[in-house]
């Protein structure tokens, strides 16, 4: 394999860098864009300054159109956001979706309880890929599939790579984007079993600042 020549600088070098051994994985290519690293982060600052492909953007509150506009215009890199699906549903979530791709959102991602009927919906009023997290080998995947789901988000912390199995079981071709952990050896293990890109959730700002700090006091 030929070295691929790599440029960085004094002021750019401390970035958020997500594990080498993704890039084994095959990737989902999106528009013609070629995504293998997903990072899990609604921080701007890290947003700015990490190596991932593209980034998914959903945290714990009710969604919010400032929100997912405040991070897309900021990013540098392809968004996914969060429109709800739990307790923010129906045709809000419908409303948020289309407001999310009008604001350049590469994609949409719903939470595990919302109902397939919505997803269809969603299906005949967006053009970006929608994604759902899947949590549980017990969920109705081929619902899912059948509903019109371009991308499965698995994240089923230590049973992720058996939810990955039974997915490949019932369809082999649909997109699957899994969390990997921390280690190489499990991001390594939910790529053999299929999943095509990582979702890899970076250290918090808080802990980032501890390095540095730690760095400054040691000099």
């Amino acid at each position: 394999m030929k070295k691929i020549p790599s440029y960085t600088s004094r002021l750019r070098k401390n970035i958020v860098v997500v594990p080498e051994i993704i890039d084994s994985c095959s990737g989902i290519r999106i528009f013609g864009q070629l995504l293998k690293s997903f990072l899990f982060t609604t921080d701007v600052a890290i947003i700015r300054n990490t190596n991932a492909n593209a980034i998914i953007a959903v945290y714990p509150f009710t969604p919010q159109p400032l929100i997912s506009h405040a991070l897309i215009l900021a990013a540098d890199k392809p968004i996914f956001c969060g429109v709800g699906g739990g307790i923010t549903s129906g045709n809000r979530s419908i409303e948020l979706a289309i407001d999310a791709e009008f604001q350049g959102a590469l994609g949409v991602v719903l939470n595990k309880p919302t109902p397939n009927d919505t997803i269809r919906k969603l299906k005949d009023k967006i053009d970006v890929p929608i994604v759902i997290t899947i949590v549980s080998e017990k969920e109705d995947i081929k619902g899912r599939i059948d509903a019109g789901v371009d991308i499965l988000n698995v994240s089923g912390a230590d049973k992720t790579s058996d939810i990955i199995k039974k997915i490949r079981d019932i369809d082999d071709n649909v997109a699957i984007i899994a969390t990997g952990g921390k280690s190489n050896e499990t991001i390594q293990l939910a790529i053999e079993t299929g999943a095509n890109a990582i979702s890899y959730t970076p250290p918090s700002t808080a802990e980032l600042f501890k390095e540095v700090m730690l760095k400054y006091r040691n000099e």
